[in-house]
Formats: C-alpha cells, structure tokens, sequence
C-alpha cells in the first residue's frame, strides 16, 4: 500500500479551480520530487495534503484512510508534516521553543525527540537559546525542516526547501533530506525548481496548469524533453 495516493483530485479557491483531476501516489521512504512552473498548482496541491484545502472531487488516501474532511491538526497528528516556503518558523521565539511548538501535538517530553533533530541539524544545538528571527537564511531553513520533525512524520512534505540558499548551502540541505529519508525512515515529498533537488528523488512528477503532465523514475524523468528542455534549459 502506498503511503500516499491522490485520485483524480480538483481544487481551487471559491470558483476557481486550480487543481484539475491530480492523481500520483507515493511510497513508503521515497522521495518523490515536484516541478512545474509558477502558477502550476504545486502550492495548491501542498494546501490540499495539509488539509488547508477541501477538494471539490477526488479523493486523498493516506496510511490507507481518506483524508477528506479532516483538519489540518489531524492530518498532522496522523503523521504528515507541511514546512512551508515562506513563514516557516516563528521568529520571535527561541530555537529550542520553535521545537517545542512543533511538537505539540505528541504531549510529552521532547527532549529525546529534539536531540534526534539536532543529530540532523548540529549546528540547531549550540543555538537554543538564540531567537530564530536572528538566525541566518540557511539556519533558518534548517530549523524550519527540524520542526517539521519533531513528530516525527511518515510523510514529509517541502515547499521549495532550498531556495534562496547559497549553492554550498543548497548542497547541504539536499544531503540532510537524503539522509531524512534513508536513515529516519520519512516519506518525502519535494517541490523544487532544482535540478540537484529531483538528481536527488526517487521519481518525479511534472504539474503544468493543474494537470499532471509526466510521471518517471528520475533517470527517465530527466532524459524526457520537455522536463529537460522546459524545466533546466536542456
């Protein structure tokens, strides 16, 4: 069974649909990448996993259970965890307490649960007390993916979680959503624009104006024409 599966999903906002009859499945610790240009529905689709978004047909199985209906805190509590682009983190709190929050859900002491995180992000422990709003772009990406651990998820799902990063830090990132997927065990799901980010991907999904358009393995994936050409300037 997979871990998760989309079937024919459409969505949108009011009366205007975004989202077009999406379906795509992932497995159990696969990392499944996401391109597609602005304005696809690639942030859509990500609101329609969380929960944020009800889907007018279609249907979202997860863990074997129909997600549809279900609030965002639920969907959470079940294992999904969203990190977002763009307000990720909370920045007038300190970084120990932005772990903190993002473990609320489990109702217990953390402190086992956050040395697991900084075993990933070392350079998150010797900055606990630090206020997140004064950590650098990359630190604050980091703190933004170890939050999102904190329950420790089946499925992990990243907005773009390199970009607006220094190459070497784009570089280290990749390494640690590798390292997210083949040590702790996560599903992840990536929505990139990098080239680097789907080399790094089990398979990969191409979205153009709501509508899956090409789904391969990634060697495949890349040598197709329109996601080569299109995508990463050939």
């Amino acid at each position: 069974m997979s871990i998760l599966t989309l079937e024919s999903v459409t969505a949108g906002y009011g009366a205007q649909d975004v989202l077009f009859e999406v379906s795509f499945h992932i497995e159990h610790g696969e990392i499944v990448a996401l391109i597609g240009p602005n304005g696809a529905g690639k942030s859509t689709l990500l609101k329609v996993l969380a929960g944020i978004i009800k889907p007018k047909s279609g249907n979202v199985m997860f863990k074997g259970a129909s997600l549809i209906g279900n609030s965002p805190q639920s969907i959470t509590g079940n294992g999904m965890s969203w990190v977002p682009q763009e307000d990720n983190i909370f920045s007038s709190m300190t970084v120990q307490e932005n772990l903190e929050m993002g473990a609320y859900l489990l109702g217990r002491d953390v402190r086992e649960r956050m040395e697991e995180v900084c075993e990933i992000f070392p350079q998150l422990r010797e900055r606990m007390g630090q206020l997140a709003g004064s950590l650098s772009g990359g630190q604050r990406q980091m703190l933004a993916v170890a939050r999102g651990l904190m329950i420790h998820p089946d499925l992990l799902l990243l907005d773009e979680p390199t970009a607006g990063l220094a190459p070497n830090l784009v570089q280290m990132m990749l390494e640690k959503i590798k390292q997210i997927a083949g040590n702790m065990g996560n599903s992840v799901f990536l929505v990139t624009q990098t080239l680097d980010a789907v080399r790094l991907s089990d398979r990969g999904y191409l979205i153009s104006a709501g509508r899956i358009k090409y789904e391969d393995r990634t060697e495949s994936f890349l040598a197709n024409s329109e996601v080569r050409d299109l995508y990463f300037g050939g």
